[in-house]
């Protein structure tokens, strides 16, 4: 039996059993415990089966998605554990960024002596990130305006949201974002994971060593190569561990959140999911037509960062595996290097839509009728304030409560959207590295690189 015709009838058992589990939701058809469990079991067998006869890493990656949820849902105590897989796999990932992007911008910069070129990658991002991020926010208005997932909706914070709210809100700080754009020192940058300053040493770094002329040139940028092949090696060791890590994630996920949850907030997670889908289709679709995206290719480029950082919710998790697979693509190392950690700062096209789409979304839910001004005056405020979040923990989420508040609406409905956060960080973080993947070869076709 060939691929295909596996994949149909996985597809077939995985649409009767998505059905069976709907009907059994909301009380239509009741079939028992046991067939539920069954026809579950049946579609993660039949996915095992597709795994073991088309050994790609990226259908793992779904695969493992799939049984999370499964673990998750049936084996709570031991999905609670499962987390530390995820952890482990963050944390061999962060080992790889400094070091990564480092030499690839060092050789890409000093390699070919063109200083010029990094000043015009530099605006010409800029330019791009802020029309999509706009776009994106409109996109977010549309939705939440034309579903009124907020309207009528009797919004209350449980308490352990009202916790996680609290943890989030005290952790915050504030912070000078252009000031901390720059390096104080290059070691402690590495230490706490802050991707720009590391891109901003490492610009720096090579533009000083184009400008060396001796044979000390030379020896550099054979380490900073040499460097990155083996950063590229320790990255296909990494993602070895990626499925296990995806499983634990979920299952994580679903344990402590429980699938029940869904039923207050299903409208808002779904106009939320129907307005990522506009923006890829309506933006993300016609700017590749525009460029002429070799649509196979990329695809097949972004599956599994894209995969990676929807289930684990980490934009850092997938960086390693998107430089290295658009390289691998076409697209000039410095130009990957560059335009992508800048884009993790000032391209969050999922998050800015999120962040406009629960604002308004709130506001309905308390019953206030945000005139369109309003709405525009608040995504200026948006289009400010979600830049630079990129690494901080709930930051998303701290921006949300302080444009609520902004509003004069009780941040206490906010809190309430936490309890379906986790599905919803997913999502957007699987729009910001498919958005920025698309912008790194937006940047290349402008430089005529590709």
């Amino acid at each position: 039996m060939d691929l295909r015709r596996i994949l149909i009838i996985i597809l077939a058992l995985f649409s009767v059993t998505a059905i069976i589990h709907l009907l059994n939701w909301y009380g239509i058809f009741v079939p028992g415990e046991m067939i539920l469990i069954v026809s579950r079991i049946t579609v993660i067998a039949s996915l095992l089966f597709y795994a073991f006869k088309k050994r790609s890493l990226t259908v793992n990656i779904f695969i493992a998605m799939f049984i999370g949820i499964e673990v998750g849902h049936d084996l709570k105590d031991i999905a609670l554990e499962l987390k530390i897989f995820s952890d482990i796999f963050l944390r061999l990932i962060k080992t790889i960024i400094a070091p990564l992007l480092f030499s690839t911008l060092v050789v890409g910069i000093a390699g070919h002596s063109n200083l010029k070129q990094v000043g015009r990658m530099g605006w010409k991002s800029i330019v791009y990130f802020e029309i999509v991020t706009t776009i994106a926010l409109f996109i977010g208005l549309a939705a939440i305006n034309l579903s009124k997932a907020g309207v009528g909706s009797n919004l209350q914070a449980q308490q352990n949201q009202i916790e996680k709210a609290t943890k989030l809100i005290e952790q915050k700080s504030s912070h000078n974002f252009i000031l901390e754009i720059f390096p104080e020192n290059f070691a402690k940058s590495v230490a706490d994971n802050m991707i720009l300053q590391v891109v901003i040493f490492s610009i720096l770094f090579g533009i000083a060593l184009a400008l060396v002329k001796s044979e000390k040139k030379k020896v550099m940028l054979q380490f900073c190569e040499s460097l990155s092949e083996v950063m590229f090696k320790f990255t296909d060791i990494v993602m070895m561990m990626a499925p296990l890590a995806v499983g634990g994630a979920i299952a994580f996920a679903v344990a402590s959140m429980g699938i029940g949850v869904l039923k207050d907030l299903l409208v808002l997670l779904v106009t939320l999911y129907v307005a990522f889908l506009v923006l890829i289709l309506i933006v993300f679709v016609p700017i590749g037509f525009i460029v002429k995206l070799p649509f196979k290719k990329f695809i097949a480029a972004v599956s599994e960062p894209v995969s990676i950082a929807f289930a684990t919710a980490s934009s850092e998790a997938a960086l390693p595996k998107s430089l290295e697979n658009l390289e691998k693509m076409g697209i000039p190392g410095k130009i990957v290097a560059f335009v992508l950690p800048a884009g993790y700062s000032f391209n969050l096209t999922g998050t800015t839509l999120y962040l406009s789409l629960s604002s308004v979304f709130i506001a309905q839910a308390c019953g206030m009728d945000l005139s369109l001004g309003q709405q525009i005056n608040m995504c200026l405020i948006l289009m400010l304030t979600s830049k630079g979040i990129a690494g901080v923990r709930g930051a998303a989420f701290l921006i949300l409560v302080s444009t609520v508040s902004s509003l004069g609406l009780d941040p206490q409905k906010a809190f309430a959207i936490l309890a379906i956060d986790a599905l919803m960080d997913m999502a957007r973080t699987g729009v910001n590295v498919l958005g920025n993947c698309l912008a790194a070869f937006v940047v290349a076709k402008w430089e005529k690189e590709v």
